[in-house]
This record gives C-alpha cells, structure tokens and sequence, in this order.
C-alpha cells in the first residue's frame, strides 16, 4: 500500500531522510518515535522546490535521564540545511513540557498527515491528549502569525503571492478554534469549508494553490482584491476578540505517566 508520505515525498528523498534519521539516532544513541515532515508540504500548500522539513522526537536510554545535571544537557538535535532538508528534533522532555503549555509546533508535529516514523504508543497518547488543547492560546498565537505576515509582506502595492498562504492558514485556523473548540488540523484543505460560502475568495485562493505547486517559486505580483480584502476584514474583526478565560485544565499527571511508559518501553 503507497502511503501519503510516499505520494507526497519523492522515494529518494524520503529514504535520504530515514539515513539521516538512523544516523542520528546512532549518533546521540536516541530512538526516534515519532518522525513528520512540518511546514509547508504538510500544510499541503508546497511549491517543486520548498525544502523538506523533517521534524522527530526523540528518547535516550533511561539512566541519561537519572542525572544530576539533567537541566544543563542538550535537549535538541540540529543539523544544518543540506540537499533542502532541514533535519532537527526534541528531547521527549522538551516536547511533553511544550505540549502542556499548547505548543505550537508540536500541536502540529502530532497532527502531521505526512509521517516517517512512528514507534510504540507515543504519538497515538499525545493525539488522545489533545482534548487538553487552550483554545486560547491557539486564538492569540494565530492571530499574532497573520498580523506579522500580513504588516510583514502584504501591504505594498507589490506583494510576495505566496505569503498570502501565511496569513490565510493562521486566520482559517481560528475560524476552526472558534467554530469546533479544538485545535486546527494542520492541512490547509481542511480549512476551506470555513469559507465556503465565499464563491470569489475560493476562486482566488484555488487559483493560487495551483500556481504555487506548479511554479518553482511566486514572485511579487498586484494584490489579489478579494484575498486582500478578506484578511483586512478578519484581522480587523480579530482585532476586538477577546477569548473566553479556560478553566485551567492539567495533564501533568498524564505527561508524567506518558514519560515513564516511554522510558519503559525503551528499555
């Protein structure tokens, strides 16, 4: 069975990933148990030469963790960009700390539809947590990503065509945070029936997705009306939302029996 890494990541490409990967494994003696591709060919809105974004968590061996030092070591593993892959990952440590404060990053690492690795029940528990997601925190941390594209690169009468896609997923994911009380899924098709009612906006957004996977890289370009039109009108609504105060929901102990597990099931 073809699965959607391999329609979505080139078979050598993807086999030059899982080298690296067991080679870092080898190297920082870690397990990798969960390995995703993140940015832009996850959000399903790539273009032929967008680099790949190749993202892991990982494990060491049990005793690294029983150290008196352990807040000083390492928690990262980084490689620099080589042939457009960008290699690096967190310490299990690191990413079950970030997930209880809602963490972005990894909120979308778990959710990834593109996925090289995946060993024992690691991810499977993180996406059961994700019940514990702060709809707020989603809401102030897209609305902050649209606002800082938007005055970035939108409002010249020349604008860079792609980042009109860095706007419009970090507003049709509050869209989502809004209409379902849970955190966004991190492909921007999925995002589309929130404006579905907006025939021109649509037309325009479907047009550029086919633009941008076909062409090596979108240049500087007019605005596009209805695109333009809509993100001032989101932003602005934006501008006055204040999101309902969350009861404080903890998974500390959750976290904390995950992490054992983990370490168990590594030995």
């Amino acid at each position: 069975m073809t699965t959607e890494t391999e329609r979505a990541i080139p078979e050598d490409v993807r086999a030059e990933i899982m080298r690296r990967m067991r080679h870092a494994e080898a190297e920082h003696g870690v397990r990798i148990l969960l390995a995703v591709e993140s940015g832009s060919r996850a959000w399903g809105f790539s273009s032929r030469n967008s680099d790949y974004d190749a993202r892991f968590i990982y494990i060491h061996p049990r005793e690294w963790y029983l150290a008196v030092d352990l807040e000083e070591k390492r928690d990262v593993i980084e490689y620099k960009i080589v042939d457009d892959i960008d290699l690096n990952g967190w310490d299990i440590r690191k990413a079950l700390r970030l997930f209880a404060k809602s963490n972005h990053a990894f909120i979308e690492w778990i959710q990834s539809p593109l996925v090289y690795i995946e060993q024992g029940e690691f991810a499977a528990r993180c996406r059961n947590l994700l019940h514990t997601y702060s709809t707020t925190r989603g809401i102030y941390h897209y609305r902050s990503m649209a606002k800082t594209n938007y005055r970035g690169y939108l409002k010249a009468d020349l604008v860079p065509l792609k980042k009109y896609f860095y706007v419009l997923r970090p507003l049709l994911s509050v869209r989502w945070i809004e209409t379902y009380l849970t955190a966004p899924p991190i492909e921007f098709a999925k995002l589309l029936h929130l404006i579905a009612d907006r025939e021109a906006l649509c037309t325009a957004i479907d047009g550029l997705l086919q633009q941008k996977r076909r062409a090596p890289e979108m240049g500087l370009a007019p605005q596009v009306p209805a695109i333009h039109a809509y993100i001032e009108d989101e932003l602005a609504r934006l501008e006055t939302l204040a999101p309902d105060e969350e009861s404080t929901m903890t998974v500390r102990d959750e976290l904390n029996n995950l992490f054992r597990y983990c370490l168990m099931e590594s030995a």
